[in-house]
């Protein structure tokens, strides 16, 4: 299996956090200059709203002006003394400081520079084309940013480094296109190609960056667009029609990218079955017309790279079935594994506070219960302090046992063991939370025995 190439992107527009050489936690002198940290505040209106965009976020800039606010992930509450920000905005988000900050510092005001990014979800949902047996979508359409992804890109959970790499790539690639640089000189064709065993969230990793770039650059495209293929339905079982789906395919994607204020998104999963399909055809299982499909399909993706407004987002399950024609289009390539210790804690954590929010849990002895993140149940771990009996920190460790039972099962996996565990559970309709982090880890234990008999 072949390691995913690394690449090293400075100072990209828009970064979402480049972490200033030198900056210590006590205000500065004001007298020596300082680095601001570029960090998003993304602001998300009301379906109701008719406000500007640019009144939003002057309002939102104002606000976070008069406020002494540390900057880390998450919530930022709507003030109720602005009635011009209740009536629009549904909620105002800090978003990635994780990615860039080390040994779990916090980021204060002074030291930030907010850049605010005001949207607005699309309702509408997929549009779908039907391939010509009508049996097969082709694919499917979606104006960004869409209530669909809403929260995708923050519930998925990868090592370190790996989202903002993706965010980064995705900046300098569109960079590099609209200031003209020579591509005879300069080489780079805007693929991104994610790779892995399946359930690691490949699929919603690549709708969730679209998501989160159409968010992020709205205020140099007007609108956003993503294209889902559905490779296996390019190969039509009439094959002389697959030419004609590809041709169809490629012409609606010209169609958006001659508008030069649409930032459209091609994802296209699991291509390993073109591989397949050219093997097939060379080994004589399969019409010839398969292998003219794959090369009509990496032809008008060569095509693609003269228009500067599109970026095409691949999948594959099989890292070694990979057509090599098309790896070597990829710009950047990355392997998304199995989670991590700490990703599995994380996911687990995430399912359990969401059934706390919800009441399917309850804790008697914490009203509003919130357990430790890994980093700060690490360094409690190395402390040596007392606990308080089914405290957080006791209900942590808990969860640390069931993260560590969980190894070798995907995201897609992890994020069911909640349900199984409840649905094993002796009383449903009064869980405690205690009792129920034991089901989790019996239940894990039994997923896995499962999974290896």
């Amino acid at each position: 299996m072949s390691s995913p190439m690394e690449i090293s992107l400075q100072n990209p527009p828009d970064a979402e956090l480049c972490k200033p050489n030198g900056v210590s936690q006590t205000e500065p002198s004001p007298f020596s200059p300082v680095e601001k940290v570029l960090v998003s505040v993304e602001v998300c209106l009301k379906p109701s709203s008719t406000a500007r965009i640019a009144d939003v976020q002057t309002a939102v800039e104002r606000m976070l002006e008069k406020r002494s606010l540390t900057y880390t992930d998450g919530p930022v509450p709507v003030p109720i003394d602005d009635p011009f920000l209740l009536e629009n905005v549904k909620r105002i988000r800090i978003c990635d400081t994780d990615e860039c900050l080390e040994n779990h510092e916090i980021l204060l005001f002074w030291q930030v520079k907010p850049v605010v990014h005001v949207f607005q979800l699309n309702e509408e949902g997929p549009g779908e084309e039907l391939s010509g047996d009508e049996l097969l979508s082709s694919f499917n359409e979606w104006v960004l940013p869409a209530k669909e992804f809403d929260g995708m890109w923050e519930s998925l959970i990868y090592e370190t480094g790996l989202k903002k790499r993706l965010l980064q790539y995705a900046a300098s690639a569109l960079l590099f296109t609209e200031k003209g640089v020579d591509p005879c000189l300069v080489s780079w064709n805007r693929i991104v190609l994610l790779h892995g065993p399946p359930g690691t969230g490949k699929t919603s990793l690549c709708k969730a960056l679209a998501q989160k770039l159409s968010i992020r650059f709205s205020s140099r495209y007007s609108q956003c667009q993503l294209i889902e293929v559905n490779a296996h339905s390019l190969f039509s079982k009439w094959f002389s029609e697959s030419g004609k789906l590809v041709a169809k395919l490629f012409q609606k994607i010209q169609e958006m990218v001659e508008e030069e204020s649409n930032l459209v998104f091609v994802l296209i999963d699991e291509v390993e079955s073109l591989a397949a399909a050219r093997q097939a055809a060379l080994s004589g299982s399969e019409p010839s017309d398969s292998i003219r499909v794959v090369n009509a399909l990496l032809t008008q993706m060569d095509r693609l790279k003269s228009w500067p407004n599109v970026i095409i987002l691949t999948t594959s399950n099989i890292t070694t079935a990979i057509d090599i024609a098309f790896v070597d289009r990829a710009d950047i390539k990355a392997y998304v594994g199995p989670p991590t210790l700490q990703a599995r804690y994380e996911i687990l954590r995430s399912c359990f506070q969401e059934l706390l929010r919800t009441g399917i849990l309850s804790s008697q002895e914490h009203d509003q219960l919130i357990l430790l993140s890994y980093a700060s149940l690490r360094e409690k771990l190395n402390a040596v302090e007392a606990q308080a009996p089914l405290g957080p920190l006791f209900l942590s460790k808990l969860l640390l046992e069931a993260a560590e039972v969980c190894e070798g099962l995907s995201g897609r996996a992890l994020r069911k063991l909640p349900f199984l565990a409840h649905a094993a559970s002796t009383s449903p309709y009064n869980c405690d939370a205690s009792k129920f982090l034991s089901s989790l880890i019996e239940t894990a234990k039994r997923e896995l025995s499962e999974l290896t008999t």
